[in-house]
């Protein structure tokens, strides 16, 4: 487990210009904390940017619990949005919601493939891994948010696809997708089988 401590000033000033201000001359990310208990207000605040950065090339980062120290006080709380630029590496803006170890939310976690190249359609049966997705939408407390979910591809099969359901989450971890239903229990990944002479032969005959 990484923990992941950020510095954090109050902000002041407000709207778009002084963001702007900011990120160009202070190398500072405009960003907001809201949520918690009832009687707490949203509070403006700014991170400075090399920092942030430096963070976000973690992936664990944006499925953690996070602590920011903002003057003398310290926040938990996950990050639930990120506004970047669409074309430059600047982050505008970013959210983070105040949590505790009771608090329900859904997250999207990476999933991690293991056992790939020892699987047995790969390895025995000589097929191909295709993925199918790199992160899914879970249902948990903070006190069992995952910072990823393993995904062991070493008994499947050449032909065979990984579905939803197929994963073993941690316990206190549910699928939102699944939760609406069978209809959503989506493909995760699959082996493709090896291309044998006559499907080759089939190919060229087709072209």
């Amino acid at each position: 487990m990484v923990d992941f401590v950020l510095n954090a000033e109050v902000r002041d000033d407000q709207g778009k210009g002084a963001s702007r201000r900011l990120r160009r001359e202070a190398g500072k990310v405009p960003a907001i904390i809201y949520g918690g208990a009832k009687n707490r207000k949203p509070q403006s605040i700014t991170l400075a940017a090399n920092e942030l950065d430096k963070a976000l090339m973690n992936e664990a980062f944006f499925s953690h619990v996070l602590t920011l120290k903002v003057g003398d006080k310290e926040e938990q709380v996950v990050l639930k949005d990120l506004q970047r630029h669409p074309a430059k590496p600047v982050i505008y803006h970013a959210d983070f919601l105040r949590v505790t170890k009771s608090t329900v939310l859904t997250k999207t976690v990476p999933l991690h493939f293991i056992n790939e190249d020892t699987s047995v359609g790969v390895k025995q049966q000589g097929g191909k891994i295709s993925h199918n997705a790199a992160d899914i939408q879970i249902k948990c407390t903070i006190a069992t948010l995952p910072e990823f979910i393993e995904v062991d591809m070493a008994a499947v099969e050449a032909g065979q696809t990984v579905h939803l359901s197929d994963i073993k989450l941690p316990k206190g971890v549910s699928s939102v997708q699944l939760a609406l239903g069978a209809d959503h229990d989506a493909a995760i990944a699959s082996i493709a089988k090896k291309a044998t002479a006559s499907d080759e032969e089939g190919e060229a005959a087709a072209e």
